[in-house]
């Protein structure tokens, strides 16, 4: 009986460090992950349609940007919350059952940290940030917390069927200014290699501190801030499964251009 209870404890033990073990896997793997649904090129030739809501997406991140049906504004999610933000430049919650065409997600965990301390301009954020990475091979997830003494930011209007390509829907894009104003930078660095799947470069999109204004970053002056990179090894991609993606030409120049894709500001 006592080697029976000792058997019995120990496939318990064992059990219990195997399930330990699974789960610990699958916390880090999900912490490396970055998911991305549809592609930039996508974009870019009108495939403005998706059929993943915003209450299936918020399993595959807690932090991202991309966009609506229709391209109805820039979308940004920061700390687990979804916020839409039209060309009134207001932030609002965004309901479960919206869906996206394009989105770009991931469970946010820092793996470098650093401090902006001096003002600084847009590009030479991007350039500060250039030497906190470790390699330009791999995409990062990126955060900057922080006072701002200016942002630019932008929003697009809603589209209507047959949707124009992005570039016709940027040239009705409304502008606003932020001054002196706290908040947050959401956004993405991915390699150049990445072409029409996505964009080379930086990609932010901006929130105020009290979750009420933003929009797609054009510029900004930063007077101090903190800066969090999430370094990500595994990229998801979810291609939407119907007709309209199936046939688009996603072989144009417009649609694997990333040259032009960060020339034109084409981003969401």
């Amino acid at each position: 009986m006592k080697r029976e209870i000792e058997r019995s404890v120990n496939y318990g033990c064992i059990c219990v460090l195997i399930v330990l073990g699974v789960l610990g896997g699958c916390r880090i793997e999900q912490g490396d992950r970055l998911y991305q649904l549809s592609t930039i090129g996508a974009l870019l030739v009108g495939v403005y349609d998706g059929k993943e809501t915003f209450g299936e997406l918020s399993r595959k991140g807690d932090f991202g940007l991309g966009t609506f049906n229709a391209i109805d504004g820039e979308m940004i999610c920061l700390d687990g919350t979804f916020y839409q933000i039209k060309t009134d430049g207001i932030a609002t919650p965004v309901a479960e059952d919206q869906k996206a065409p394009f989105a770009l997600l991931k469970f946010f965990s820092a793996d470098i940290t650093a401090q902006v301390e001096l003002p600084t301009d847009y590009a030479a954020l991007q350039a500060f940030l250039d030497q906190q990475i470790p390699t330009d091979n791999i995409p990062y997830a990126i955060r900057v917390d922080g006072t701002f003494s200016s942002v630019k930011a932008r929003s697009v209007p809603a589209q209507e069927k047959p949707y124009p390509p992005l570039a016709d829907v940027v040239a009705q894009q409304t502008e606003f200014e932020f001054q002196d104003v706290t908040g947050t930078l959401v956004g993405f660095r991915m390699p150049s290699y990445m072409g029409g799947v996505n964009v080379s470069g930086y990609h932010f999109h901006f929130i105020t501190e009290d979750r009420t204004a933003g929009g797609h970053v054009l510029e900004c002056a930063l007077s101090s801030a903190t800066v969090s990179i999430d370094t990500c090894h595994d990229l998801d991609i979810e291609f939407p499964g119907d007709q309209v993606f199936y046939n688009a030409d996603l072989d144009t120049e417009d649609a694997g251009n990333s040259e032009k894709i960060v020339e034109m500001e084409y981003l969401l």
